[in-house]
């Protein structure tokens, strides 16, 4: 048994847990190899300009502060991080933004929507101006696509959202 994938403390939604070591084997392979995709929904205290597009950073990470930066190319210990976005909807004061994960790093989607000016609400360690009444981001794991590590069949597994308090506060 085990956990190929977890989630930042504050996030809410899809987790993958494997019930033999052998499954638990065969998902991390899929992870390391990237045939495992994972769609996140951010709810953003700005609107990405373009409303969509892909991000390529190379990502820092501070264990001290346990917080990633976006930083130059020449840094030895800094990793690619990737991913795509879309804008799926607008309200009044926050954006809902898709997140399809390319890379999987340190804090990847806070980190790289708070350098284009688009931090989660909610969360204050990447710039957000005031926290969630709960203490979490509103950030969640929507989706999981996955081959089934013995079956050898697809699976999506999907989170519902707790709406409204998702976007509401």
């Amino acid at each position: 048994m085990g956990v190929p994938h977890r989630l930042d403390r504050p996030v809410s939604g899809v987790a993958l847990f494997a019930k033999t070591s052998k499954a638990l084997e065969r998902l991390n392979e899929a992870f390391r190899t990237g045939d495992v995709h994972k769609t996140y929904w951010a709810l953003t205290c700005a609107a990405p300009q373009p409303e969509q597009g892909e991000l390529t950073d190379m990502l820092l990470r501070n264990e001290k502060q346990n917080k990633s930066y976006i930083c130059k190319s020449g840094n030895p210990a800094a990793k690619q991080a990737r991913l795509r976005y879309s804008t799926i909807r607008r309200f009044d004061r926050y954006t809902l933004v898709e997140v399809e994960l390319l890379t999987g790093r340190h804090h990847q989607i806070r980190c790289q929507l708070s350098g284009i000016g688009c931090p989660i609400k909610g969360d204050l360690k990447y710039g957000a101006p005031r926290s969630n009444r709960d203490g979490g981001i509103s950030l969640h794991a929507r989706s999981i696509v996955f081959i089934h590590p013995t079956r050898r069949e697809p699976v999506t597994v999907v989170a519902p959202v707790a709406w409204p308090p998702f976007i509401q506060e």
